[in-house]
């Protein structure tokens, strides 16, 4: 009996020290977490205090401009800073409007030169807070506007519109209704041209063109359709703004006034090369770029006229069969009405 109690006392022992022993390691557990939430909201708050008070107030225009540009999710900024601020910031940093047309003896496309450039050249490029790639198509005539055969009801992945037409590349192009940011991207927005033809047109009395006429030359800005018609567009969407008009930059003030985001850009250079950019964002290594980046990098690149393009969740390039960049959306490449593809140069005679 002796013994059975010993026994029965050391177990009973053993299992308080067993408790107590979970009751300390939940202590600990619930401890660490408690700091952690603490360190977070110290956090938060310092970078409440960096953003709306600190001396770098492109930090504020920066977070203003990147909230409202969001449309879903401007709350972010109209929290914490007044209407009258919000304005301001909005008004200092936006793209000026180009004064005068694209200037369509700027590009100078003639088949010598043409053929004395590399066909394709894919460039990354990278900059404060982002990645992306560029490709650079030395023939104009290779890029041609795709839509989808769906129009007002569903729009395809950028892939889809490259198998579909036999193309080597393309990108995402103009934008799209997107009630609740979770249509099928089937409407487009503006007008819409290809082969020479309007396939849908908006009742707008002047249009953010982004196109290509009938002799290759990339034209950027806003068109009555008057204008449209008189220029000869052979593919065009609506879209914008105008980054680069006749070698000008329109951005000469702040970021452009569109935050940070997943951007897509199209711009031509003087001997007639278009350039096909698009830049990652909302990931980690790549939180995206302003209008101002996109435009810098267009000029660096040789670019005379450039706009930019339907940029977040739509963001895509795909080059050589497969998705060059990382879209930002968890379910992977958006459907969207347009894209910019590359033909391969055997086709251009067909």
């Amino acid at each position: 009996m002796g013994v059975l109690k010993i026994r029965a006392e050391y177990e009973q022992s053993a299992a308080q020290a067993g408790q107590k022993k979970k009751k300390s390691i939940i202590f600990i557990l619930l401890k660490a977490v408690l700091g952690f939430l603490i360190l977070c909201l110290l956090g938060m708050a310092l970078a409440f205090l960096l953003i709306f008070h600190g001396p770098l107030t492109g930090l504020k225009e920066l977070y203003v401009t990147t909230a409202m540009t969001t449309y879903s999710h401007q709350y972010l900024a109209t929290w914490f800073v007044s209407e009258e601020e919000i304005n301001r910031i909005m008004e200092k940093n936006k793209v000026s409007e180009p004064k005068v047309n694209t200037d369509e003896k700027a590009v100078n496309v003639l088949k010598p030169i043409i053929e004395e450039k590399p066909a394709l050249e894919l460039v990354e490029v990278s900059g404060k807070g982002f990645q992306g790639y560029l490709l650079k198509v030395g023939n104009p005539q290779r890029v041609r506007l795709a839509a989808t055969d769906q129009l007002g009801d569903r729009g395809l992945k950028v892939s889809e519109f490259v198998e579909n037409n036999h193309a080597v590349a393309g990108i995402n192009a103009g934008g799209f209704a997107d009630p609740g940011g979770v249509s099928f991207g089937g409407t487009p927005t503006g007008i819409l041209i290809t082969e020479g033809k309007i396939i849908h047109k908006d009742n707008w009395e002047t249009y953010s063109l982004i196109g290509i006429t009938k002799h290759d030359v990339l034209v950027v800005g806003r068109y009555t359709l008057e204008q449209i018609e008189e220029l000869g567009i052979r593919d065009a969407v609506s879209f914008g703004p105008a980054l680069i008009v006749n070698g000008e930059p329109m951005i000469t003030y702040g970021d452009g006034g569109w935050g940070i985001a997943p951007r897509t850009a199209i711009g031509q250079t003087h001997d007639g090369t278009i350039l096909l950019l698009v830049i990652d964002g909302r990931q980690l290594g790549s939180l995206g770029a302003t209008l101002k980046d996109v435009q810098d990098i267009l000029i660096e690149h040789g670019a005379v006229n450039g706009a930019n393009l339907d940029g977040g969740s739509s963001s895509t390039l795909v080059y050589e069969g497969e998705v060059k960049n990382k879209p930002s959306s968890p379910y992977g490449p958006r459907e969207v009405p347009t894209a910019f593809i590359v033909l391969p140069e055997s086709r251009l005679a067909e």
